[in-house]
């Protein structure tokens, strides 16, 4: 079985195809995390565990005078002696912060349920999971929590998260509640993360595990340009291949707070969740409230198999929409071909082009709307501005049809700008404090998507552009971070619960979306990748990776990103041959090797480029058609090594059974006269041959132990390519 008691070791025992996780149950009912790592046999390890199995909290009776200091409990409280970092503080209705959580009862069953409101896994049959739920009460508050864990047959993720439910007469207040935490043996650790910033997101930051807190946060109501909610501890001698890692990724788009905490002990406490900065919960008698969940992975063959856990995961247990095994359709996007300078002419010139080139759909971004010229106006105002279009919006979406392309266009939802309608008719719509001044960014503000009223509104205005034209695709923005996060609504749970009812309105509401239309293709982006997380992917099978298409930029963004999400859910463009963000110039050969590790399509206006180029363009379309199944599908490899100052990126896709890999390198510094870089394939077959596109036929064990040449021509950002398929 995949979730064990037993019940004369006082333990439970959660095995995934490759790891065990374990949990004791101690004399006095506190539960006590116990080991998480390599599948073991075991279910009794009270002989070899950290601390006496007979451990006990000292009273005035039995002169013990034992204390929690240095007890790994398996979800820590505030205010009972254990000092590495709580998940849980509660504040009664004296004002104490006292919460002392004992072991109550425990459930084992198939299956998986559903976190009401909230983003979370699922299991496609209801034998493919078990769940653990261990119930945990504070007696003096009467306050439950439901920890609860769920193992999958073909996953080495555990997925869980905290129900909190106050079985008292008296309200409760919630003051930091996490998803959850484990600790990790006395070690030398290190941190990875995923920091960055506009354009330049999920760059991986690695560095030792200290004394003390080590964290990593959002403030902006969203998960940021900042700093991913993913990261990982390992051991200091882990690769891409080898040594011991343990990867944590928040499902969740909000504020969030997480990391490791190492104390006196030298254990390091490992933990993620809602971030209680800013955060308040009043929880009434009989109410519940449920943390995110939190999924965890344990690698003992390095990232590369710890990133591979998660792609894998994230494919069958978390994205829903049916894009998952689906062709995607390769678009163009119109917003750096003339940004907020169009009409339909111009779009279907665009599209027209596209079409002629083998691209598969026009998606039409931001300025089609109110009197919308520049960002300073008409969000909230989902209306077509038929005068700048030149027709109505069946028209143009016809006539794009007609040239054989789906039709996308672009929306805002959570947003609203100063000079519009709706603002000037409900300007208490907007996240606002009292009397205070309301800051703009990128000259707009923010809706109060924590009041049902305004979700409703917002949502009328999408259906009727919805319903009124074939529109297959949504790109659905987010440009600026949430400030004076309050609300006029006068909800009972006050503004501290603001910026976390405003990210379950728009789960909400995306939820309604895809729900309603079955068949749309939503891509979720905020300002690029400023909300790129695992509850996002719940919604949307993709996430605009990043506004920066520059290929040598993108190597980059895109390396990290990897790190937990995979490939197939990045959208990746060509841009024009010089970046518009970046500035600089590369090849559209190099350009279409970096986007092809994603969701592919074009970032430029295909009506002012040559013949050339689109014959080229032509070629890549054809091309991956071919290699998609693999980005969709395919195991994925970093190649190279992950220094400061390396001289190439290299990656590959590899098929399931082997049969097929799409290879790919790029060379970042051309040094003058140099030999090849040889690099080493991961994952093929060593006793097949396999045959790449030019002809050569070379055995899966030469391309793993010796490798394979690449470019050496002189000149930077060189690109080599191959594809090979199993003789």
């Amino acid at each position: 079985m995949s979730v064990i008691f037993d019940s004369n070791a006082k333990t439970f025992k959660l095995n995934t195809p490759n790891t065990s996780y374990m949990i004791y149950i101690s004399r006095d009912n506190f539960l006590y995390h116990l080991y998480y790592g390599n599948k073991i046999p075991e279910t009794d390890l009270r002989a070899v565990m950290r601390l006496d199995p007979d451990f006990r909290i000292g009273t005035a009776e039995n002169g013990i005078n034992n204390n929690l200091m240095f007890f790994p409990l398996e979800y820590p409280t505030y205010g009972i002696g254990n000092f590495l970092e709580p998940c849980l503080a509660i504040k009664d209705k004296d004002g104490n912060e006292t919460c002392d959580l004992r072991y109550v009862s425990h459930t084992i069953s198939e299956g998986k349920k559903r976190l009401e409101g909230l983003p979370a896994s699922f299991a496609k049959e209801k034998s493919g999971a078990t769940t653990l739920e261990i119930v945990c009460s504070d007696s003096d508050t009467n306050l439950t929590a439901t920890l609860s864990y769920t193992v999958f047959e073909n996953s080495d993720v555990i997925a869980r998260s905290v129900r909190l439910t106050n079985n008292s007469t008296d309200q409760l207040v919630i003051e930091r509640a996490l998803s959850g935490s484990f600790e990790i043996p006395k070690g030398d650790y290190d941190m990875i993360t995923l920091p960055g910033g506009w354009a330049r997101e999920r760059h991986i930051e690695r560095y030792p595990v200290r004394h003390g807190q080590q964290i990593i946060s959002s403030k902006e109501g969203k998960t940021g340009h900042a700093m991913n909610n993913f990261f990982a501890v390992c051991s200091l001698d882990t690769t891409e291949t080898a040594g011991e890692v343990y990867g944590c990724s928040l499902v969740y788009s909000g504020n969030f707070y997480a990391g490791a905490d190492r104390g006196e002990s030298e254990g390091i406490r490992v933990f993620s969740g809602i971030s209680p900065l800013g955060f308040e919960w009043k929880l009434s008698p009989d109410e519940t409230f449920q943390t995110p969940e939190l999924l965890t992975t344990f690698s003992s063959k390095g990232l590369g198999e710890m990133s591979r856990s998660f792609h894998d995961f994230m494919r069958e247990h978390l994205i829903r929409s049916r894009y998952i095994k689906a062709h995607r359709p390769i678009l163009i996007n119109n917003w750096e071909a003339t940004y907020f300078d169009f009409n339909a002419e111009k779009l279907l010139s665009i599209a027209a082009c596209a079409a002629d080139c083998g691209i598969e759909m026009l998606v039409m971004d931001d300025g089609w709307f109110g009197h919308r010229s520049s960002d300073g106006s008409s969000l909230g105002d989902w209306t077509v501005w038929e005068e700048k279009l030149g027709c109505g919006l069946k028209e143009l979406v016809d006539r794009v049809n007609a040239l054989g392309l789906k039709f996308g266009i672009w929306f805002e939802p959570e947003m609203i700008s100063p000079d519009s309608d709706l603002y000037r008719a409900h300007p208490d719509w907007c996240l606002h404090v009292g009397d205070r001044p309301r800051n703009t960014g990128r000259r707009q503000l923010v809706l109060d998507f924590s009041r049902k009223d305004v979700r409703y509104e917002v949502y009328r205005r999408m259906k009727k552009i919805l319903g009124s034209a074939n529109i297959e695709y949504i790109k659905w923005d987010h440009n600026r971070p949430l400030s004076e996060i309050g609300s006029a609504s006068g909800n009972i749970n006050g503004a501290m619960s603001v910026a976390h009812r405003y990210m379950l309105g728009v789960y909400e509401l995306q939820e309604r979306l895809i729900t309603d239309y079955p068949d749309l293709l939503l891509e979720n982006c905020s300002g690029g990748g400023g909300r790129f997380d695992a509850g996002m992917l719940h919604y949307s099978p993709q996430i605009w990776t990043s506004d920066n298409c520059d290929a040598y930029d993108r190597l980059d963004i895109q390396e990290g990103t990897s790190l937990c999400y995979p490939p197939l859910v990045c959208g990746s463009h060509i841009c024009a041959d010089e970046s518009h963000i970046a500035g600089r110039r590369t090849s559209m050969e190099t350009r279409a090797a970096v986007a092809y590790a994603g969701t592919f399509g074009y970032e430029l206006d295909i009506t002012g480029i040559s013949e050339s180029e689109k014959s080229e363009i032509r070629k890549q379309v054809d091309f991956y058609k071919k290699i998609e199944p693999l980005v969709l599908f395919g195991d994925y490899y970093r190649l190279s090594p992950a220094a400061p100052d390396r001289d190439y990126y290299a990656w590959s896709f590899v098929s399931k059974d082997k049969s097929e890999c799409l290879f790919e390198y790029v060379r970042i510094h051309s040094r003058g006269s140099r030999k090849p870089d040889y690099v080493r394939l991961q994952g093929l077959d060593p006793a097949a041959q396999y045959r790449d596109d030019t002809g050569l036929v070379l055995s899966g064990s030469l391309l793993m132990n010796h490798g394979i040449a690449c470019a050496s021509d002189k000149g930077d950002y060189q690109c080599f390519v191959r594809h090979f398929k199993i003789v």
